[in-house]
């Protein structure tokens, strides 16, 4: 694995794990409004760390990502929904990146 695509992958790993970490804090606190603000804040750092050692497409599509609005009536639910769609980019991402930096890939 090159150094600038393991780099790439531990970025994108330590997001990961950073999602997760605010997404269980936001669920056990039941305070969905100000975990949707540090997802928002988290997005942002993501953005730019992905244009940085990913590449700018990259960054820019990760900041460009929307998540569908949701009428469930439910905000953990929906909360859920919004960590999803970030997280559903980045695991893409990183099984990307893992199998493009194996012998042969």
């Amino acid at each position: 694995m090159t150094n600038d695509r393991a780099r790439s992958l531990a970025v994108v790993r330590r997001q990961l794990a950073e999602l997760d970490a605010l997404a269980q804090q936001t669920l056990r606190d039941l305070n969905t409004i100000a975990g949707a603000e540090r997802v928002t804040q988290w997005r942002n750092k993501t953005a730019a760390l992905l244009t940085e050692t990913v590449g700018r497409q990259k960054g820019l599509v990760f900041a460009a990502i929307e998540p569908s609005p949701s009428c469930t009536n439910d905000l953990g639910e929906e909360f859920t929904a919004l960590v999803g769609c970030y997280r559903s980019f980045l695991l893409t991402l990183a099984s990307h990146l893992a199998q493009s930096s194996q012998p042969g890939g």
